[in-house]
């Protein structure tokens, strides 16, 4: 589970997505980023995360946000998962798991008894200057863009 908290300086990154391009934090200055780190593309609570903030995209443009999925699979699989349900922000391929480490997402978990290194998820909401702004650890998979909008009121 990560140790950042809000009011932190958000770990820089630069990373491959879906398409091998290169992005990293100082891409996204000047706007709230909304970074979510999410387990596996195509299983049910990820793609529920996905589809929902894909959903909401123009909404929370409006609203000034941009969205980076993060998750280890490889950029293949990203295209395929974007492709699928029409997802209109990139995903990083982060298979050396070096974003996920950088933000503390990743290590042990336990499901049905069995105990395994992987993914929390989590999402990072980024401020214009590069700060961490609010961090969601309960992620409401269904309702996570509700669940971001409602945390600004």
């Amino acid at each position: 589970m990560t140790n950042l908290k809000t009011g932190d300086k958000a770990p820089d990154f630069n990373a491959l997505i879906e398409n091998g391009t290169s992005i990293s934090l100082a891409d996204f200055s000047g706007k709230k980023l909304i970074l979510y780190f999410y387990p596996k593309d195509m299983t049910p609570g990820c793609t529920a995360e996905s589809c929902n903030l894909g959903a909401n995209y123009s909404d929370l443009q409006k609203k000034g946000f941009e969205i980076i999925g993060v998750s280890p699979d490889p950029a293949s699989k990203h295209l395929k998962f974007i492709e699928k349900y029409k997802l209109p922000f990139s995903l990083i391929a982060d298979e050396d798991k070096a974003v996920l480490n950088a933000y503390q997402v990743w290590g042990p978990k336990k499901f049905m008894g069995k105990e395994y290194d992987g993914v929390h998820r989590t999402t990072f909401v980024i401020d214009e200057k590069g700060i961490i702004e609010k961090i969601f650890l309960k992620v409401k998979t269904k309702e996570h863009t509700t669940q971001i909008l409602e945390s600004y009121q």
